[in-house]
């Protein structure tokens, strides 16, 4: 299923690990190579920039600042024009806050004469005026903040786009690197055992039986993620939220006449990052970013910094106002208990689980004048 399920908007994740033997594995795959890391991504990019104009969408995080270097460095060589960083900026979200690296970055690679920087206020809320558009034409996919990337791809138009997508997955994973002591395995197992609520109030607005169902889910999907770099990509590769998110956004940008790429994700990239560092075993973001790189990018680029975070950006006055008025109507009640989702949206910020539900009902109320696109037949439970 590439397509996000009624279940999934109810719940707010996305799970599920295709098998090994999968007979499509799509693009989403390791390809064997004897190229060097930096030469895989090299040649990931050069696609993209052979289609002008070709866009970059560009946060000033490590992952894009990484596709950015490279394909400059690319274009230079080969002497195509180079790729123009577009970057979202954002009032009322200071954790969203990358202005400085986005300077910094700008500046090492000399790309800020036609640097696009856009701005938002309430404009990339869930229902703001981006993502009515976005909902309006394509329905509601995922992730559910795919419509910060609507601006991005219509400036694309006929030509290409490039995305640091899939480095959350392929660079870093989900598990931290092995304690260094004793005491520090003792203290992670103490606070692990501290985060465990009741799935009832995890997911207070599903029913018990759903609220326990997703979580086992969720938590079994953590577990089995594995510690040896080439296992954990090729697994990743197999999850169904990133293959869900590849689609829906290989399907917006299709709408656009754009040639989406995403480096990080190339199943030449992803065979020469398994050749180099697959033995390793929970590698840091930091370590395969300096192996990547080699010596060869300037040091900005991989640089730590703090991750930003985005939810202010998504849960403003458009959201607030809609959850306020919400008379409890359009969910399925063998999931949701509409009384605790009005209770659980009558204090603010909602749960980011509960943002596809937003989508989904305002779509309910709000729907297009026509159609949007047709979608295959989902399936309601888990």
């Amino acid at each position: 299923m590439r397509w996000p399920t009624p279940y999934d908007l109810a719940t707010g994740l996305v799970t599920g690990v295709a098998p090994h033997d999968e007979a499509d594995p799509g693009p989403l795959r390791v390809v064997p190579t004897t190229l060097p890391p930096l030469a895989a991504l090299e040649a990931a990019v050069l696609p993209a920039l052979r289609r002008p104009p070709c866009l970059l969408s560009f946060s000033g995080g490590l992952d894009s600042s990484l596709v950015l270097a490279v394909a400059v460095r690319v274009a230079r060589r080969e002497g195509l024009p180079d790729p123009v960083p577009v970057t979202w900026r954002f009032t009322g979200a200071p954790r969203a806050y990358e202005s400085p690296w986005q300077d910094e970055i700008v500046r090492v690679l000399d790309v800020g004469r036609d640097w696009q920087i856009l701005r938002a206020d309430d404009d990339l809320d869930l229902i703001g005026p981006v993502a009515r558009r976005f909902l309006h034409r394509f329905g509601v996919l995922h992730p559910l903040n795919l419509h910060l990337h609507l601006p991005i791809v219509e400036l694309a138009a006929g030509g290409s786009l490039l995305t640091g997508g899939g480095g959350d997955q392929i660079l870093a994973g989900w598990r931290r690197p092995a304690p260094a002591s004793l005491r520090e395995a003792a203290g992670r197992l103490r606070a692990g055992l501290r985060r465990r609520p009741p799935a009832t109030q995890v997911f207070p607005w599903l029913r018990p039986a759903a609220a326990r169902e997703v979580r086992r889910a969720f938590r079994a999907e953590e577990r089995a993620e594995p510690v040896r770099l080439a296992d954990r990509v090729a697994w990743h590769l197999r999850r169904r939220d990133l293959r869900t998110s590849v689609a829906c956004a290989t399907l917006v940008a299709d709408a656009h006449d754009v040639r989406l790429v995403q480096p990080l994700l190339d199943p030449v990239f992803t065979g020469a990052l398994v050749r180099w560092a697959g033995h390793l075993r929970r590698p840091t973001r930091a370590q395969l970013l300096a192996g990547i790189a080699a010596g060869e990018l300037p040091a900005p680029v991989t640089a730590v910094r703090r991750k930003a975070h985005f939810l202010a950006v998504f849960l403003r006055s458009p959201t607030r106002e809609f959850v306020r008025r919400w008379d409890g109507d359009g969910v399925n009640e063998d999931v949701v208990d509409p009384a605790a989702l009005r209770e659980v949206w009558s204090r603010w910020p909602i749960p980011e689980c509960t943002a596809g539900l937003v989508q989904h009902l305002w779509l309910r109320q709000h729907p297009p004048a026509s159609s949007p696109r047709p979608a295959p037949r989902m399936e309601v439970s888990p």
